[in-house]
């Protein structure tokens, strides 16, 4: 049965990105080829039909496992970093052989947080997938697990597809998972959770109803899918949770029907560009602390920070660094690009430019973070000032 909502929104995008999460494709000794041949023949029907597809691809880890034939069950980060240097090109080599059946060409794309944090770097990347897609090639792309580390790597891959989505120019994310979708509690504390077939809008009680455990084999959760959604619905692209093995569940979404959860892009996009590398790419090196009447300025009347709205300043950073602002309750409110390294910002914030001119000799005062630079992160819609 097709939902007209879901019809609406889905039946006329060319461009997917489809995440593929570990669960989907591991099984008790590695990962299930099965599944990956099915997956493959539902794209190169989509692919047929003149869609052009993205994979984020989870499973080198679970590849590596399989194939030291399970002798070695990592605990640590370099045995797992390990597996995924035994396991990555495996995990190739299945995406191969699945999709050479169907006359398809794939290529590996591995990306890292700072390898992305150039903006030349970022553009080169972006022209390589958009490249691909022209030749008609599938980009299978995943974390370098083997050089990352805490400080560099992404969440998951699930903030990975996120990037991926403003890299590619894509206009809609799938996400498959072991899970049929967004239940309003989870379904593995609560038996009588019951699933939620359409999100509005990602707000603090849509986060509030995803689990805090991670999935079943991989770093992601719940809710670091729904602070993607969060994210992707605020580029203007819509975003489905649907259960990776479920037949035929790629084709049935594209087909409208109601088979996970779609979340909604926002009407008017306010991440897109730069602001979009800055959400997704960035690492927040600091947090600045603002007063109400910073927030609102931010939120309502879309104004650059300036060092009069600063509470405090938390962590240690350089000029051009990213930081997150927040609110006198702690919620985030924005993050962005510093015109003030953390030393200097703690010898002016509270101060008007006036004072700050008259402290440094300066006849123009820089913005803590200009609008431009600047990614509106939470707080209330109503009122928002659309982001430029």
């Amino acid at each position: 049965m097709e939902d007209s909502t879901w019809r609406e929104f889905l039946s006329n995008r060319r461009r997917i990105v489809i995440k593929i999460g570990s669960a989907v494709l591991a099984s008790e000794i590695g990962i299930d080829e099965t599944v990956i041949i099915q997956i493959a023949d539902q794209i190169s029907k989509l692919k047929a039909d003149g869609r052009e597809i993205i994979i984020v691809s989870s499973g080198a880890i679970a590849a590596g496992i399989l194939r030291l034939k399970g002798k070695i069950r990592p605990k640590t980060i370099p045995e797992k970093q390990a597996l995924a240097a035994i396991g990555q090109g495996r995990l190739m080599e299945y995406y191969e052989n699945a999709f050479s059946r169907f006359g398809i060409v794939v290529a590996q794309v591995l990306l890292t947080r700072d390898g992305l944090v150039s903006r030349r770097r970022y553009t080169n990347a972006k022209n390589t997938i958009q490249t691909l897609l022209r030749w008609g090639i599938i980009p299978i792309i995943n974390e370098n697990d083997t050089v990352a580390t805490d400080e560099i790597q992404f969440t998951d891959n699930d903030a990975l597809s996120v990037l991926v989505v403003d890299l590619a120019d894509a206009d809609l994310l799938i996400t498959l998972s072991d899970i049929d979708g967004l239940y309003n509690k989870d379904p593995r504390v609560h038996p009588d959770a019951e699933i939620i077939d359409l999100v509005v809008e990602v707000d603090e009680a849509t986060m509030a109803m995803a689990g805090s455990e991670p999935g079943r084999a991989g770093r992601g959760g719940m809710r670091s899918k729904l602070e993607a959604a969060r994210m992707v619905t605020s580029c203007g692209v819509p975003m489905v949770i649907a259960k990776g093995r479920r037949p035929e569940c790629i084709l049935d979404i594209m087909k409208g029907r109601p088979i996970g959860t779609l979340f909604l892009p926002k009407k008017r996009p306010i991440l897109k560009g730069k602001k979009a590398w800055i959400a997704c790419t960035l690492n927040p090196e600091g947090v600045l602390r603002l007063d109400e009447g910073a927030v609102e300025a931010i939120l309502r009347h879309g104004k650059s920070l300036l060092p009069v709205g600063i509470k405090g300043v938390d962590g240690q950073f350089e000029q051009g660094a990213c930081v997150v602002c927040v609110d006198p309750r702690g919620q985030r409110v924005a993050s962005g690009i510093v015109n003030w390294d953390s030393k200097d910002l703690r010898k002016i914030l509270g101060l008007r430019s006036k004072e700050i001119s008259k402290m440094l000799g300066l006849d123009v005062i820089p913005e803590v973070i200009h609008r431009d630079n600047m990614v509106v992160l939470g707080g209330s819609n109503n009122g928002r000032k659309k982001d430029d």
